[in-house]
């Protein structure tokens, strides 16, 4: 892989799944860029999946090369070819590795023509492309007229890319489905929407689990960066399952206000991964669509969402945050309704989105506080008329209601949860 002679030659490693690991080099194997239809491990007629690095310093391999190898062979009978241009990437000078994305497109290109020569349909190819790579893929993309099936942009990069025209990076005209997670967009990642559905991790910033100071070295640099990767290898792998909430803003998602996915019905809200097959068209008709959500520091990063409504009858106006505690057995998991301070009116409806780290069931009991911070003068008190509590992500589970509860401020309250009369 060491042996380019300029940028624009290009290594291929072609895998399937009768040679899932990029690692055991006696099944993957190098490819020529002609008559590939004679490749014993090339079938033309099936998928192709490119999978296409980013910037790489110090021309090392990607860590996650051989994972995303293997889980991509694993979805369906396909090619899976691995785009090796460490000799454009590998460059201490992140300007110059920029300016050779071009040249690696075009060569990129001339290969991708030659396969459909042999056969191959364009409109079978998804390319995934990192950081750099995915401008790269945009690229390619776009010299083929858009006509690519599908390019996933995982975190694509920010610098030298802010503010460019969509000739000049990834955008929804390069393929005939663009799909783009955001996970570092106030640093190395790019802000903005690039694709005909664009995902944002906790809103597309700073990744839980990551460090925040530039004392942890390496790591505060590529920790949220590298998040798109590992996150859609999650996804990939089917254990993360993580849906995504149509909004506006990341804020208005926090507020609870983008829980209905009545435009993909009866499909739910989009789902993060490699199978779109639920909401493609509906996300082509919608034109562009911001989608977010959020995780937890660690694997499977998924969180469990309940969309919680509260009817209060309260004769004077109060604030306060919602803490709720699910409890199933001796175990028990916590959230709080983001950050904010939720306004108490009489007669008020008030929803809220409570997002928890761990999926408890069955769930025995439910613990209700509402913060104050008040530590002086007598508490006030809460009527709840009515709480339900609707499990977002999985419609099979039952409701989860009480009625007429009285709260203290600062108090917490236990009540085991009733069967609700109809989902709203």
């Amino acid at each position: 892989k060491d042996s380019y002679k300029d940028v624009t030659e290009l290594h291929f490693w072609v895998l399937n799944m009768r040679c899932p690991w990029m690692a055991n080099l006696h099944c993957g194997r190098q490819m020529n860029h002609h008559q590939l239809s004679s490749q014993p491990l090339l079938n033309l007629s099936l998928p192709t999946a490119f999978v296409i690095h980013g910037y790489r310093p110090t021309g090392a391999p990607p860590v996650w090369v051989d994972h995303i190898v293997q889980l991509l062979s694993e979805q369906q009978d396909m090619n899976v070819l691995v785009v090796d241009w460490n000799r454009g990437a590998a460059n201490l000078n992140y300007f110059t590795a920029v300016a050779n994305t071009r040249q690696a497109a075009s060569n990129l290109t001339g290969f991708i023509l030659n396969m459909q020569a042999e056969g191959a349909s364009l409109s079978s190819i998804h390319m995934i492309g990192v950081s750099l790579g995915a401008h790269l893929a945009g690229f390619v993309g776009a010299n083929l007229k858009g006509k690519i099936g599908r390019i996933t942009g995982l975190d694509p990069a920010g610098p030298m890319f802010t503010g460019a025209t969509p000739e000049e990076r990834l955008d929804p005209s390069d393929a005939m489905f663009v799909d783009v997670l955001h996970t570092d967009m106030n640093s190395f990642g790019l802000q903005g929407q690039h694709g005909h559905i664009d995902y944002y991790a906790n809103g597309g910033f700073d990744q839980p689990g990551c460090p925040k100071t530039i004392f942890s070295g390496k790591s505060y640099f590529v920790c949220d960066h590298q998040r798109s990767v590992f996150l859609y290898l999650c996804a990939l792998n089917r254990t993360c399952n993580i849906t995504a909430y149509p909004c506006s803003s990341y804020s208005d998602f926090l507020d609870g206000r983008c829980l209905q996915c009545e435009a993909f019905k009866p499909a739910s809200c989009p789902v993060l991964g490699y199978d779109v097959s639920k909401w493609r068209d509906t996300l082509l008709r919608l034109g562009q669509t911001k989608a977010y959500f959020t995780t937890t520091a660690t694997l499977p990063y998924k969180k469990v969402s309940y969309r919680v409504d509260m009817v209060t009858w309260n004769q004077y106006l109060r604030w306060g945050v919602v803490i709720l505690r699910l409890h199933s057995g001796k175990n028990f998991t916590e959230a709080c309704a983001d950050r904010r301070l939720i306004r108490f009116e009489q007669y008020t409806s008030t929803r809220l989105l409570i997002q928890f780290d761990e999926d408890l069931q069955p769930i025995q009991k439910i613990s209700l506080r509402i913060a104050t911070g008040n530590v002086i003068g007598p508490r006030y008190k809460i009527r709840l008329l009515h709480i339900r509590l609707t499990p977002l992500e999985e419609p099979d589970r039952p409701l989860m209601c009480r009625y007429d509860i009285i709260l203290e401020e600062n108090i917490e309250v236990a009540f085991r949860p009733l069967p609700c009369d109809s989902r709203l």
